[in-house]
Order: C-alpha cells, then structure tokens, then sequence
C-alpha cells in the first residue's frame, strides 16, 4: 500500500512537470517540451528521494518511506515553483497541499476503509474538483450592476454637434501588402528570401550593452545575427496611388520572442492604409523576452532607436531616384504607434529625433531629425527606461484598458501630463481609458490572457471586452487621431472631448477621455505649492461645508503614483450639523482680464469620483460607533452644479450632467479568486479622470446679463446628492476650434 502513496505523489509531480514543460516556448514542439520536462521531474524526484532517504537512515528520523516521498514531493515542487508557476506563495502552497493531502486520501482510503477515512478522501476530491472548475471556467464580473449602462448618463444637448464620418470605417484605397528586410532572418521566411526590398543591418552595440552572455549565445544561435548587425524587418500596408501618403509605424512590445509579435497589428495598418497613410509594423522581436533571459528595460534605447532607423531608411527610399518607393512618403508627416514596452519606445524615440547624439554613449552620432508629428502609445509602459522622457510640441495619444493585467495602471497619463508645449501651433494629447479592455487583444496573436499558462489559469476573463470590440475601439480612436495629426482633419478633436460623439461606433462600454489642447491656458492645476487655498496667479481657493477638502499625490492600485497632484473634495449632508448649508469649492481670479476668453472659449477641467468610504475618516468615534450595524450606503450617482460669477455680481449656473455624466468608480476583478487580486494586482479600482468641456456661452445664454469676459470666480456647489466625493484637476480656460 506504500508503495501506491508513492505513485500517487509521483504522478502528482510529473503532472505539473509536464503542463510546465508544454508552456516553456523554445521554439521546440509543446509534446516535446512537455516529455523533456517529466524526464527531468522524474530524475529530480529520484535525486531528492534518494537523498531524504540516506539522510533519513543516517539519523534513524524518518523510518518510512512515506514519509520521505511527501518531502522529496514538497522539495520538488517548490523548485517548480520558481521555475515553471507564476502563481502567488500562498495560493500555490493551497494546492499543493490539497493535492498531496487527496494523495494521501487515497492512499488512507485502499489501506483502511473507514468512515473516516471516506470522508477525508471525499472533502479532499470536493476540494481538488472545485479548484479543477475555477481553474477551467472563464470566471465572473462581481461588478457589472454597479456602474450605469455606457452612454446612458452621457448628453450633448449643450455641445454643438460636429459632423464626421466613422474613422474605424474602411477607406477608399486599396491595399498592398509586402516586406522589407536586411535578409538575414534565419527563422521566417518573409524576412529573410520573402522581402520586397532588400535593408541594410544596422549597428546597435552601443544601444544595447546588455547584449552579452546567454541572452547573446541564444539569441545569435537563434536569428543568425547579432547587435551589430540588427535588421531592419517591417510588414507594410501600403495605399495604391502615385502619393505622397503619411507615414505610420507600429512597434510591438515584450512577448516571447519566439512567439512573433509584428503581424498582431494588421487590422491597424490594414485601416489606416485604406484610408491613405502607409503603416508599417516593425519587426523588434529579437529584442523581447526568451528563455534565455529578459533585458528588463535596458533595450529600450536600443527599440527606440530602431523606429528612427526605419524611419532613416524610408527617407533614403524616398529621395532615391527611380525607386519603386520614390516620393511615396509624406515625410512632413509621421506618426509612431507603440504597444506595451513598444508604446514607452515611441516616446523615447520622439525625445531621441533631434537629438545630435545618443545620450547613454555620444559615440553613437544621431541625424535624424524627422517631422514626428504625432505619438500613440497602447497600454505603455512608463518606467522601463531609466530616464524620465519629457516630450514637447506633438501630438500624444495614451489608450488603457482596466482589465489589463500586465501594466494594471494607467502609465500612458504620466508622458501626458509631462508633455510641454512651448510654441503657437494648435497640438493637442488626449488619453482613453477604456472599461473591460485588457493588454494582449490590442495585438491579435495575443489573446486574451495578459499571462502565459499556468498563470494564465488564475485570470477572470468573463468581463473582458471581445478581442473584436476592444480591436473595433482602438481603430476608432487611433485613426481619429491620425486623421487630426496627419491630414489637419481637426474636427475628429471631438471625439477625444467627449466621447458620446463617437458612441454609435463603439462597443457599449464605458470610456473616459482626457483632452488638452496647447492653448489651454491653466488656472490651478493643484502642482505648485503645498497650500491649498493658493493656484496660479495668485488666484484663491476656499472651501464651505466641505467633510473632506485635500490635496494629494494619485495613487496607482498598486500604490505606485500617478505622479499627478488634484485636489479631493467630500461632502456629507446625512453627517452633518450643518445640512442645510451646501457645501461650495470656490475658485477667485485675481487676473480675470489676463484669462483669453471670446466667443468659443470653454471652462475645462477634468474630474472622476471619489470613493464615499473615504469620508468616514472625519467622523466623530461616536458617529463610527453609531454606524457600526448600517447597511453600507449606496455608492451615488454623482452630479452638482457649476456656478460662475462675473466682476457685477452677475451669476449663472449649469448642472455637470448637463455635458456628461461622471462616472461611478470602474472596479475591476482581475483573479477568479479574490484575494488573490489584492497581491497580484492590487486594488479593484484607482481614480481615473476625465475632461469636461462647458462652452462660455451656455452660461451666457442661461443668464444674458451675465458677462463671460468679467469673469471673476468659479464655485462648485455641491447641491444634487446628500454625500459624495469627486476629484479635480486641471482646471483652466481652452479656446476651441
């Protein structure tokens, strides 16, 4: 009967050995990977069973083999731990410990068949089945009743409507697709004998000194080439006409560099080569992540620089006499779109462009100095490199779905929010945030699990947005932005103002948009100074009635930053002494004639919901007492009223709701068990903000005596809902276009 503990135990090993080995991609065949990994977990069960016995013998401590071959069972697994699961300590310990103890239940249950032994061996098979079916089904969403339905709060009945045309919507071109490379690819024959156009390799020692042992050994062996012969690879999209068209490339980001990334983004160029822009999608895989090791950030530099040598190589084609690419390139108009690390490599890419030369080592000479007019960065990173990129005077775009699992904050608003805009051209950034949208369907070979197997298995993917709606969403903004930055169609702007404009294109879902344009002329942005009754230009800021009035840093849900100051404002008229008395935030100019108003001027600013919990830190220890048995109040719809005053006193309001609704908090479960979140991910929400735009003459037209360009102060009176808590930021005067 010993002997059968032993199988049992055994198997149970060589079962995770085998679904380890089938998922580690090293270009071999999964079955094969999956036999040369039970091979080695047999061989390592013998070594350390081998071991414990000799020891065991050696100290007359553990007589029975059993004993020893739950141990050598323990010792396995935990190597696999580090070497083959993803999956947290505690949540891994749990299953194995199920698993051994159901082994033992069996065991018990052949060798005595008792009650006793019956009902152990059948809570453990409970226990074993029910992990069996969490771990197999798609999971759940424990928040779908608590947000609205999308749109649903949304009214445009004070904007003017803007006619445009769907710019997901396929374009009057017809499409040519081909390669270009240098050739030397040993692993896919587009390109290697399939290019179209023959590319030099190119030099990138300097840009990647972390080329070196075995990620160099493996890498080489692999691709047939080296960091000082990078190729440059690129799928293309091309319009049929005699041009010159603008010009779009598409990096990928980190993935197993086996498993290729470039062809994930041909439903984007194939979009946006319809209607007229070339879009080439670079091939930098031999940059990403393997087996042999993972550069962890310190290739940055070196993806970077490649979309700028790509970009040097169209020019050569361009210019060149007699080339079946001459003068098909728009080259005053260029765009880089970036996904993950790829979406961090566009913005050092931009920041590299005039630069003479390479920062990290100015023995790499840079000429480039292209017309790079507008950025895109999808579920970006923005910490790998161990600079800090400050872009200037360009157009930025930054889309985040919720649901991302691999970067699960919004990274793509901290380049938003450094980028400066120094000159009089009319530029603008927007950012998307887009409700249930993940990281990997963004790119189509992904799919939809952020992680690799077994990892993988932990993932709550019933919430997720279809790869197609997310794939439908991100044309809709990306050639929108396109359209805006490389063909001046500025009224596609609308969009990224207030998304309703664009809700018969999209999936139903919820969307929160940022927008600035370079003319927005800021009055408190909350950055300045520790003070919180000061803003710009000595402007003053007091609070009425306000339960909670705070200035403070953003957090991310993993409780990294924002690194964005606003100001949190609560409310809470069932708690207070003074419930008859509104609360009011009320911001007084001081230079009321400096602020550039006129007839299109709009009040902007950008605004999201607090979490009402957050008020209960100011009661009283009697109140919290008092509290302690209520039902948990009813998160709110949020809205209250904006009231302008002009220097005569004349007054006009209109309610938030009136543009748009705010959004109730987007929480999210990313596990399909939640304590596991709160490790692997962090909290189920973070505050995100958008921007509402309230044109002028709304309030004027509310109240005619009262004067626009008088304006001498701001109140937010919070007078719709009994208790709230909103955050703001970014509040200013934009002249719209």
């Amino acid at each position: 009967m010993k002997n059968n503990l032993l199988l049992f135990i055994l198997v149970l090993t060589i079962i995770f050995y085998g679904i380890t080995g089938y998922h580690f991609l090293t270009g071999w065949h999964p079955l094969v990977m999956m036999c040369i990994a039970i091979i080695i977990g047999l061989l390592i069960n013998v070594m350390i069973y081998g071991l414990l016995n000799l020891i065991g013998k050696a100290l007359g401590t553990i007589p029975l083999k059993s004993t020893t071959a739950v141990l050598s069972t323990i010792a396995v697994l935990t190597i696999l731990k580090y070497f083959g699961f993803g999956w947290p300590t505690l949540f891994y310990s749990i299953i194995i410990a199920l698993g051994i103890a159901f082994c033992i239940a069996l065991y018990r249950y052949q060798l005595k068949r008792n009650a006793f032994s019956s009902l152990f061996l059948f809570i453990t098979f409970i226990g074993v089945g029910y992990v069996f079916y969490a771990l197999s089904n798609d999971g759940t969403d424990p928040y779908d009743k608590e947000t609205p339905l999308a749109f649903a709060e949304q009214s445009q009945s004070l904007i003017p409507e803007v006619s445009i045309n769907n710019p997901a919507a396929v374009g009057p071109y017809t499409v040519k697709t081909f390669t270009y490379g240098s050739g030397t690819d040993e692993q896919r024959e587009e390109f290697s004998t399939g290019v179209a156009f023959k590319t030099n390799a190119v030099d990138g020692t300097w840009l990647i000194p972390d080329w070196k042992d075995k990620k160099k050994k493996w890498r080489e062996q692999y691709w047939g080439f080296g960091a000082k012969n990078f190729p440059l690879n690129g799928r293309v999209y091309m319009p049929e006409g005699d041009g010159p068209f603008p010009l779009t490339l598409i990096v990928h980001g980190n993935h197993n560099m086996i498993d290729y990334s470039d062809d994930g983004y041909g439903y984007l160029g194939s979009l946006l080569a319809s209607r007229g822009i070339i879009a080439v999608s670079v091939d930098e895989n031999f940059l990403n992540g393997h087996w042999s090791g993972d550069f962890r950030g310190k290739e940055m530099p070196a993806r970077a620089w490649l979309l700028l040598k790509h970009l040097e190589q169209w020019r050569n084609w361009n210019g060149k006499v007699g080339h079946e690419l001459s003068n098909k390139v728009d080259m005053d108009n260029i765009m880089l779109v970036g996904h993950s690390r790829g979406g961090e490599a566009v913005s050092i890419a931009a920041a590299y462009n005039p630069l003479p030369y390479f920062l990290d080592q100015a023995k790499e000479k840079f000429n480039f100095n292209f017309n790079i007019k507008g950025v895109v960065a999808l579920a970006p990173t923005d910490y790998r490199y161990d600079r800090k990129i400050v872009l200037k005077n360009i157009n930025f775009l930054s889309i985040q779905g919720s649901y991302d699992a691999d970067e699960v904050s919004f990274w793509g608003m901290r380049p938003y929010r450094r980028l400066q805009y120094t000159d009089s051209i009319s530029r603008f950034k927007s950012g998307v945030y887009i409700h249930h949208a993940n990281h990997g369907q963004f790119n189509s070979t992904w799919g939809n699990s952020d992680f690799g197997a077994p990892s993988k298995w932990l993932l709550n993917l019933q919430p997720l947005l279809k790869e197609e709606g997310q794939q439908e969403a991100a044309k809709v903004f990306i050639s929108a932005f396109a359209e805006a930055t490389l063909k001046n169609n500025q009224e596609y702007r609308s969009i990224f103002k207030n998304v309703a404009s664009a809700k018969k294109w999209l999936p139903v879902e919820h969307y929160l948009t940022s927008f600035e344009a370079s003319n927005f002329h800021t009055i408190a942005d909350f950055e300045e100074d520790i003070d919180v009754t000061t803003a710009k230009d000595s402007t003053q800021l007091t609070a009425t009635n306000m339960a909670l009035w705070k200035e403070q840093n953003l957090p991310t849900r993993d409780k990294g930053s924002q690194e964005n100051n606003a100001v949190i404002l609560g409310w809470d008229y069932e708690n207070s002494n003074l419930s008859r008395d509104k609360a009011i935030y009320d911001i007084k100019l001081s230079k009321h004639d400096s602020l550039p108003i006129s007839a299109n001027t709009s009040l902007q600013f950008t605004l999201g919901a607090g979490d009402h919990e957050w008020l209960n830190i100011n009661l009283t220890e009697e109140q919290k007492e008092a509290k302690k048995n209520d039902e948990p109040r009813e998160v709110p719809q949020l809205d209250f009223t904006i009231q302008l005053t002009d220097e005569f006193g004349q007054t006009s309001a209109l309610k938030v709701s009136d543009i748009k609704g705010i959004t109730k908090p987007l929480k999210t479960r990313f596990t399909k068990f939640k304590f596991l979140d709160k490790d692997m991910i962090g909290d189920d929400w973070e505050v995100q903000l958008q921007t509402y735009h309230f044109p002028l003459e709304a309030f004027t037209s509310k109240n005619p005596e009262f004067k626009s360009d008088s304006l001498k102060s701001i109140s937010f009176v919070f007078d719709q809902t009994d208790y709230g808590v909103v955050v703001l930021d970014e509040l200013g005067i934009a002249e719209e276009k």
